[in-house]
């Protein structure tokens, strides 16, 4: 078991580095973009979505875990855009 928990221990690991990756785009996005309305993008979120399963069923995760944790994972992607955004605007006032 002790083998078991340094395996998930490790993958959380990376996990934590891939999502400051995916943040530091958020970050970006929100830089870009010339309007707060274009934060949030209902066909861009169900393309993700959409992508993701595919991956996911390629990989054998189950579209029971894969969906509900990214649609939660772009949730807060996109409220942290929202703040970039904000504070990216109130920092050149």
């Amino acid at each position: 078991m002790e083998d078991v928990r340094y395996e998930v221990d490790r993958i959380d690991r990376v996990l934590v580095a891939i999502l400051a990756e995916r943040q530091s785009f958020m970050h970006a996005a929100a830089r870009i973009k010339p309007d707060r309305e274009k934060v949030y993008d209902a066909d861009r979120i169900e393309d993700v979505v959409r992508k993701v399963l595919e991956s996911s069923k390629r990989e054998g995760l189950s579209a029971d875990i894969a969906e509900p944790v990214w649609r939660l994972l772009i949730e807060k992607c996109i409220a942290f855009e929202y703040h970039s955004f904000d504070a990216s605007r109130s920092a050149n006032d």
